[in-house]
């Protein structure tokens, strides 16, 4: 047995301590791990801001082309599906409108909603 200074009580209430602030560590870990996971229906927090920049990259392409910046195209993301929604007045700008949207880089794949008026 090593030589100490300190009561063999001590010594494994310390131990004890140690152990329970380490798993109370691994815990915290695995729920911020988890917190920031994403689901199939939620997006992590790296989603979120990529599903982002996609909507603001197609939405500046859609209003920089002069055949439908006329129109309130509105624009989601979702885990990189892109969803076109609103009204245009023909079926030339709905298709312009989801090839304009493939064009972005990052877009997996483009939903398009939109109804021609």
């Amino acid at each position: 047995m090593p030589f100490t200074h300190e009561p063999a009580e001590r010594r494994e209430r310390h131990g004890k301590k140690t152990s329970h602030f380490s798993f109370l560590i691994c815990i915290g870990l695995i729920a911020v791990f988890l917190g920031c996971a994403s689901t199939q229906k939620s997006e992590s927090t790296g989603e979120y801001v990529d599903d982002s920049t996609i909507t603001t990259k197609v939405k500046a392409a859609i209003f920089n082309d002069s055949s439908l910046k006329v129109f309130q195209i509105n624009v989601e993301t979702f885990k990189g599906e892109v969803q076109l929604s609103g009204f245009v007045d023909s079926a030339q700008n709905v298709n312009k409108a989801r090839e304009v949207a493939r064009s972005v880089g990052g877009v997996k794949s483009v939903k398009n909603n939109l109804i021609v008026k």
